[in-house]
């Protein structure tokens, strides 16, 4: 069958290729090849500008210009001139090494020359800061910014909601209230704290050949200090260098940031099941989409398919994520290959991340709050005041506070403002602190939720 939507394989590049398409740009097949060629340009260079190695001298205005120009314009033909040429080498690094051979076979300053390409590296030199690119790139250009939107969002409803009183519910039983805006302010400082995580993890690169110790660039030219032009080359791709490795970058760094995409994508699966419980209560509503179906039999139901489906989505890319932590750092004695194909996956346990983040930032501009049934749900609790009425109880030094309150509320049905009124009455307490009790009602309960749902 032809490739297209409807015939792939996975779902991301199928029914959903265009929401995580912006992810295709940093983890296809055809990005790893381009950045391959873009990182053995930027050893080539640095090799010769390196006054060591006497053979290679630096390039020109006008080579350097094509090299950028190569990197920049890299299509998918020239990749497929470079899967051509893999068809035959079954290498793959090493095909990208011989289509830049060929690539620049008629500049003189390159084509004489075509010895230092790929000089000294294995193909681990190259991978490793492929897929470190590959990380750094997605995350500001691709995963922050989505997930800066879900945070403007909520930020933006924590504050629109920040009065707005509600049933707080622990244990899934009846609470001391809060308001709607700070129960989203909560999920904000979170994700403030998951994002600044995700920003913060430094990833390592190395270009140190075949067993990290720099053996075939020390015997090749004895006088060159190959560390400092390898830290050049790998900072100079905004990576940080590392300098004690196997053949293989060990990746930390890499298993690092998956578990803080992890930490961001559980915090949103917390989210995910507390507002398809609020929908659920009528806490919120949802906006009706002309068209748009909702049950395929009960024609007035409007489901929470976008919580769902976030919450769907949050649970493979963290099985992913969780898989690809474990195990990358994990390689027998100085190289194996199994972290090979499994790097490969990279894009897809972030695919499933950005899938999920997508439909969690649309289910949360379909919401309104919906203030007639959180009300309803206040008005009849009026038994979580037995709180604040035993703590003021307590300043007081009256004996058994909490345990009158608990008899007066405890299984009790019936718990009305007047029947509280009428044990208020008849406590041994200032009659200020008496009008203050009876002025509260579960709407005003709220303490400090209102500003601290606006401070966020």
């Amino acid at each position: 069958m032809e490739l297209n939507a409807l015939t792939a394989l996975s779902p991301l590049d199928g029914r959903y290729g265009r929401k995580v398409a912006p992810l295709a740009e940093h983890f296809s097949e055809f990005a790893l090849i381009r950045y391959r060629v873009r990182v053995e340009i930027e050893w080539l260079k640095a090799l010769a500008a390196e006054p060591g190695v006497i053979e290679l001298r630096p390039f020109s205005a006008v080579t350097l210009a094509e090299f950028d120009t190569v990197v920049r314009e890299f299509s998918v033909a020239d990749a497929e001139a470079v899967k051509a040429i893999e068809a035959r080498t079954n290498h793959d690094v090493k095909a990208v090494e011989y289509w830049l051979r060929e690539r620049f076979e008629a500049n003189p300053e390159v084509g004489g020359n075509n010895q230092f390409i790929h000089f000294a590296c294995t193909s681990e030199d190259i991978n490793n800061l492929c897929h470190g690119l590959m990380l750094a790139e997605s995350r500001t250009g691709v995963l922050l910014p989505a997930l800066d939107g879900i945070i403007a969002r909520l930020t933006g409803m924590a504050h629109t909601l920040a009065e707005l009183p509600m049933l707080a519910r622990t244990h899934g039983q009846p609470a001391t209230p809060t308001t709607l805006g700070k129960e989203m302010a909560n999920v904000v400082a979170r994700l403030k704290r998951a994002r600044e995580r995700i920003a913060a993890v430094a990833l390592p690169g190395k270009i140190n050949g075949a067993v990290g110790n720099f053996n075939a660039h020390v015997v090749a030219y004895p006088a060159v200090d190959w560390q400092a032009l390898a830290r050049r080359v790998v900072e100079s791709l905004g990576l940080e260098f590392n300098p004690f490795t196997t053949q293989i970058e060990p990746h930390d760094g890499i298993a690092e940031l998956c578990n803080a995409y992890a930490r961001a994508n559980t915090i949103l699966l917390d989210l995910d099941r507390d507002i398809w419980g609020y929908v659920g209560l009528e806490y919120f509503r949802q906006r009706v989409l002309a068209g748009e179906v909702g049950s395929s039999t009960m024609p007035h139901k409007v489901n929470p398919i976008d919580f769902e489906n976030s919450e769907g989505n949050l649970g493979l890319a963290n099985a992913l994520l969780g898989h690809l932590a474990a195990k990358l750092p994990v390689s027998r004695w100085q190289r194996d290959l199994t972290d090979s194909t499994v790097l490969r996956n990279l894009g897809v346990a972030l695919g499933y991340t950005l899938l999920a983040w997508d439909s969690c930032l649309k289910g949360l501009g379909k919401l309104e709050p919906n203030p007639a049934a959180l009300g309803a749900d206040l008005d009849a609790t009026w038994e979580v005041l037995a709180e604040p009425i035993q703590t003021v109880m307590r300043r007081y030094g009256i004996a058994d506070a909490y345990e009158q309150l608990k008899a007066l509320t405890r299984g009790k049905e019936g718990i009305t403002r007047a029947s509280l009124a009428e044990f208020i009455r008849g406590l041994a307490i200032p009659e200020s602190e008496k009008t203050r009790l009876l002025q509260l009602t579960p709407s005003t309960y709220t303490g400090l939720a209102a500003s601290l749902a606006r401070g966020i």
